[in-house]
C-alpha cells in the first residue's frame, strides 16, 4: 500500500463508484468520496468500504469542489490522487506507482499520467494526441486552478515527472446521458472561449504563466488560437483534422461517433452558444455578463 489519498468527487455515480473504489483500495491508504448530495445509491455503496471517508459539500464547480476537499478532508498521506468516479488506474500503472513512488526524489511534487480514452467500450487511440494530465501530487504542493471549464491541477512548488502507464476514462452511461452532459458543458466552454476573446474574467490572460503540465499548457495555447478562428468553420475543420488527417476513421463506428459527437457536434453547439450571446450582446462585456447570469445562472 502506498502513502496516497484518493479524492473522488461524486454526484449520482452509482454506476461507477464501486469500480473506482475497488480499483484503488489496494494501493491507497485513504479514500475520500466528496459528494454533492447524490440522490441515487452512490453513498450507500461507498459506505460499504471501511477505508472510505465520505464528505458532502454543495456543488459550485469542479475546481471549487476539489479545492474544498483538499482543505476539509483529513488527509494524512504524502500524496494525493485526483480521480473521477468513472476513471480507474490500469494494472500497469498501479505497478509503476508501487515501483517508483517510494524512491521518488523530493524535487518532484507532481506526477503526470497518460489518459486512456474509452468510448462505448472501445479505446480510442487515433484522431487525438495522447493526453497527459497532472493527477498525482504531494499534499500541499498543488491546487486546482479556478475556471469554469478545462481546469487542471496547478503546482504551487516543485517539478513534475511523467510516468509511462495510463489511467482510463471509461464512462458506462448511455449516449443520451453523454449528450445531455455535453449540452451542459457547451455553455461553460463558450464562456471560456469568450473569456479569451473579451477577457470576461481575466483567467485566460494568465494561462501562459500557470504551472500545469506541459501538454495541458500547450493545449491551452492551442485553444487561444482556436478562439481566433471563424465560428462554425472551426468546428468543421477540427473534425476533419481529427477524423481524416489524424486517422480517426480507422477506429470504426465507435471512433466515428466519438469524433463526430465530441469533435464536431459538441464544438458546433459551443459556437452556437457564442453566436447566441454575441447576437444578444454584441461586443459589450457587461451585457454578456448580465446575459450569462440571467439566462444560464453563470455569475462572472
Amino acid at each position: 500500500m502506498l502513502d496516497i489519498s484518493v479524492i473522488i468527487l461524486t454526484l449520482n455515480e452509482e454506476l461507477h463508484i464501486r469500480r473506482c473504489i475497488e480499483n484503488v483500495r489496494s494501493i491507497a491508504k485513504q479514500i475520500f468520496v466528496v459528494d454533492c448530495f447524490s440522490t441515487d445509491r452512490t453513498l450507500e455503496i461507498a459506505k460499504q468500504y471501511n477505508n472510505v471517508i465520505i464528505l458532502q459539500n454543495k456543488w459550485v464547480n469542479y475546481a471549487t469542489q476539489f479545492n474544498w476537499a483538499l482543505e476539509h478532508a483529513p488527509i494524512q498521506t504524502e500524496w494525493v490522487l485526483r480521480l473521477d468516479a468513472d476513471e480507474y488506474l490500469t494494472p500497469e500503472l498501479k505497478l509503476e506507482l508501487e515501483e517508483k513512488i517510494p524512491s521518488l526524489s523530493n524535487k518532484y511534487t507532481g506526477i503526470v499520467l497518460p489518459l486512456r480514452r474509452v468510448f462505448l467500450g472501445k479505446t480510442i487511440r487515433r484522431g487525438m494526441p495522447q493526453i497527459k494530465l497532472l493527477r498525482l501530487f504531494r499534499y500541499g504542493k498543488a491546487v486546482s486552478e479556478i475556471r469554469l471549464m478545462d481546469e487542471h491541477i496547478q503546482l504551487i512548488d516543485g517539478k513534475t515527472i511523467e510516468f509511462k502507464y495510463e489511467f482510463a476514462d471509461d464512462n458506462l452511461n448511455n449516449l443520451s446521458w453523454w449528450s445531455q452532459k455535453h449540452i451542459g458543458y457547451a455553455i461553460r466552454e463558450a464562456v471560456d472561449l469568450l473569456d479569451i476573446e473579451f477577457n470576461l474574467t481575466g483567467v485566460a490572460e494568465a494561462d501562459a504563466h500557470k504551472q500545469i503540465s506541459a501538454q495541458a499548457l500547450q493545449k491551452r495555447m492551442k485553444k487561444h488560437q482556436y478562439a481566433k478562428q471563424p465560428l462554425f468553420w472551426r468546428s468543421f475543420a477540427y473534425f476533419c483534422y481529427r477524423y481524416f488527417f489524424k486517422l480517426g476513421f480507422t477506429e470504426g463506428k465507435e471512433g466515428f461517433l466519438w469524433h463526430f459527437l465530441q469533435g464536431w457536434w459538441y464544438r458546433t453547439l459551443v459556437d452556437a452558444k457564442i453566436f447566441e450571446i454575441k447576437r444578444a450582446c454584441g461586443n459589450d462585456v457587461e451585457k454578456m455578463k448580465n446575459y450569462l447570469n440571467d439566462n444560464y445562472q453563470i455569475k462572472i
